[in-house]
């Protein structure tokens, strides 16, 4: 199974980027390696709502190359008060297309990709190969388990995230290391 850590640092940051990311670079834990790393992961977003939108929004800030987005909403004004990747003027659209807005308008250097569809068990694994790590921002049980599944079986990390009230979960399952 490929890991964003096995990953091959195989893009060149450009001055704009360099300086865009400076702070990362400065960090022993990141530096240009990491960065580069970053610029050449594949992260796929199952969600575009209360779990997705901070996480599409951090990962784009962040400098992650490739992101992808599954999502087959529009926003509901009752979205708001957690979505906080949509808002107001966006009640009514796609969420995919508000997102893309905000993402875009973030980190010009992101290569977004929008899926417009319901995960499904006819979709998931061909879908899922496209990416290095899928990120599970869903918000039923029946959607949890097909991406596990699907994690499963293309040997992908599953970043689960889950929110209930005031309580959350997070947590990483690599196929072959274990959570």
């Amino acid at each position: 199974m490929a890991t964003l850590t096995d990953a091959q640092p195989e893009a060149v940051l450009s001055n704009d980027e360099i300086l865009r990311y400076s702070r990362h670079l400065i960090m022993p834990e990141v530096g240009m390696e990491g960065q580069q790393k970053l610029k050449a992961a594949k992260v796929l977003c199952i969600g575009a709502g209360g779990l997705g939108s901070p996480l599409a929004l951090y990962l784009t800030a962040a400098g992650v190359g490739t992101l992808g987005i599954v999502d087959f909403d529009v926003v509901d004004y009752t979205n708001l008060q957690r979505q906080i990747i949509h808002t107001t003027n966006d009640v009514g659209r796609k969420k995919l297309d508000s997102a893309a807005e905000k993402l875009k308008a973030i980190n010009p250097f992101l290569n977004l990709r929008s899926f417009e569809m319901k995960l499904t068990s006819a979709n998931a694994l061909d879908l899922f190969r496209e990416f290095d790590i899928i990120a599970d921002g869903t918000d039923n049980f029946p959607t949890r388990y097909l991406v596990n599944d699907a994690c499963v079986l293309t040997g992908k990390p599953n970043v689960y995230g889950s929110i209930f009230r005031f309580e959350g979960q997070a947590s990483v399952f690599a196929t072959e290391e274990g959570p």
